[in-house]
């Protein structure tokens, strides 16, 4: 599994004009899934989302996590993350995971991560087209991957 992290003072998603769900302070997931990822992936995924210090505490230095801060979650599905771009300059998508092993490992993750969390997460539309809209603190950008764990 792959994510981008973004924290923001605020998020949301909409699907043809319509707003489908946002948030406040907190953070913004892309996630992108590919066939080999298992729930070994999402559990290591979600625990380090949940204890990543990115906040600012009293001193102004970032050493407070999303729970510390009653942080909200969105998690959009973002097969692009895969991109394979080593052949000419149009990429392609042959390790992003199919839809019938995305689907079932994208709503466990945002499941996971709502219990971990203690809150609902908020998403987008697995497979739609989706406007993003957010605010971007800092900005503060984190990208992780569940295959490079350094």
């Amino acid at each position: 599994m792959r994510v981008v992290i973004q924290r923001v003072t605020q998020a949301s998603v909409s699907i043809d004009h319509h707003e489908k769900s946002s948030i406040n302070a907190g953070y913004l997931i892309l996630l992108g899934i590919c066939s080999e990822d298992t729930q070994e992936d999402i559990e290591w995924l979600v625990k380090k989302i949940i204890n990543l210090r990115v906040f600012d505490d009293e001193n102004g230095v970032m050493n407070r996590s999303i729970m510390d801060v009653n942080g909200e979650i969105m998690v959009v599905s973002q097969f692009t993350l895969y991109a394979s771009y080593k052949k000419g300059n149009r990429p392609s998508w042959f390790k992003a995971a199919p839809h019938e092993i995305s689907i079932p490992l994208y709503n466990t993750f945002c499941d996971t991560l709502s219990r971990s969390l203690g809150k609902t997460v908020k998403t987008g539309e697995f497979g739609a087209y989706m406007k993003i809209d957010l605010e971007n603190d800092g900005p503060v950008t984190i990208c992780m991957d569940t295959h490079h764990k350094e």
